[in-house]
């Protein structure tokens, strides 16, 4: 894959898309990175690095802004999309968020992916007063309008995952033995602690906490001691590469528990088809976007619009790869707070219209689920669907969760 260390393209909403909302006619007042002719948004994501299977939804982000632009833009502004490659490096991140905050003079950080990567830069945004928008990460933080009034999420948070994963153990496998695999951070934290949180008073299920660094090269010895210590209900909460390795080892040894895979890593493309869609099979996960895979959405109006813009805008992406579900989706939700906008496309009206969207919904949403936030609510995807893999497809089973509460 060629490293992308920039990447500037120009972009455009289709109105099967983006439902725009109506906005207040004021006299034109910008805010950096804004003309007459166009709107600049900065984004940081991992093209390189452990996480680089992730960098398909930076590019998906730059198809999605592309099509907005060759159908007009927004409100007749071509929109440029600088993504910066960090590598998975908080330190990185710094570097080239200040590049294009300083440097690009963006308006606002669009769809950063990553939690410890945003978590560098969280405090920086706040007291630039920069938007950091709709981040690319489930943290439960990220929802803290008092204390961090310029950033706000997108999907579910991270923590009600967690808690999700144990309603569904309880009822499942209620005497099970859990063990836990998480990255050593706040991301992988928040899905231990919503995991034990669920479980109330009977998180002694949970024997195993084997949590890892990025920088390891693998998580093998961690599965292994799973098995040998007994443990028959795994909760794989980790990024594509190590879920992918801890999947294909689970199989190796012998070790067949009852496997719950968090959404950050169930793409077929970026971690079944890795670990062998054949050792997969009966693994559970949540989602909240329609899977490409799951052939139910074959004649979905939403699945078609998305077919025809890979086809169109983002030929070489996998269509087997949920990120390229994920990247179109976030900044389809981008672009409706520059609608919403109008010719006041300054940072705080950003954050004004970004905390102001109303049953809100993209293509590739689950069906009933609708995006809504408030200047008290910054967490604007809060419900999810539970689905086991049937060895080849996705396949969603029960009802829509809601989940978003902490």
């Amino acid at each position: 894959m060629q490293r992308l260390s920039r990447r500037v393209i120009l972009a455009a909403a289709p109105s099967a898309l983006v439902l725009a909302s109506p906005f207040v006619a004021r006299a034109k007042n910008y805010g950096p990175g804004v003309t007459d002719t166009e709107i600049k948004l900065g984004n940081t994501c991992f093209y390189t690095g452990p996480a680089s299977s992730y960098g398909t939804i930076g590019k998906a982000m730059a198809a999605y802004y592309r099509m907005v632009n060759d159908e007009g833009g927004v409100n007749g502004r071509k929109i440029v999309f600088l993504s910066y490659d960090d590598a998975y490096s908080p330190p990185k991140t710094v570097e080239q968020t200040r590049r294009l905050v300083e440097q690009d003079g963006v308006l606002l950080d669009a769809g950063p992916l990553g939690t410890p990567t945003n978590s560098a830069i969280w405090q920086y945004m706040n007291q630039k007063k920069v938007p950091h928008l709709f981040v690319s990460t489930g943290a439960t933080k990220w929802d803290d309008p008092k204390g961090h009034p310029w950033t706000i999420g997108w999907q579910p948070n991270y923590q009600s995952e967690g808690r999700i994963y144990a309603s569904f153990i309880l009822k499942e496998k209620p005497n099970g033995k859990i063990g836990v695999l998480y990255q050593n951070d706040d991301f992988g934290k928040d899905y231990l602690k919503g995991l034990k949180d669920g479980l109330g008073d009977k998180k002694s299920m949970v024997i195993v906490e084997a949590s890892y660094e990025t920088t390891d090269p693998t998580v093998e010895s961690q599965i292994v001691d799973m098995k040998a210590k007994g443990v028959d209900v795994f909760v794989n909460t980790a990024i594509p590469k190590f879920a992918a390795q801890s999947i294909r080892k689970a199989v190796e040894i012998d070790w067949k528990p009852l496997q719950v895979l968090s959404s950050i890593g169930n793409s077929v493309a970026a971690t079944l088809k890795p670990a062998g869609l054949e050792n997969c099979k009966d693994i559970v996960s949540d989602f909240y976007l329609k899977d490409p895979t799951d052939e139910r959405w074959k004649d979905d109006a939403g699945f078609k619009w998305w077919v025809a813009f890979m086809d169109k805008y983002y030929p070489e992406g996998d269509k087997s790869d949920a990120g390229n579900v994920y990247g179109p989706s976030n900044a389809a939700t981008v672009v409706q707070v520059l609608k919403q906008c109008g010719d006041e496309l300054t940072r705080e009206n950003v954050m004004q219209q970004a905390a102001s969207l109303k049953d809100f919904t993209v293509p590739m949403l689950l069906p009933g689920i609708k995006i809504n936030t408030s200047p008290s609510d910054f967490a604007p995807v809060k419900q999810v669907q539970m689905g086991k893999f049937d060895g080849t497809q996705w396949k969603l089973f029960g009802p829509l969760i809601a989940g978003a509460v902490t």
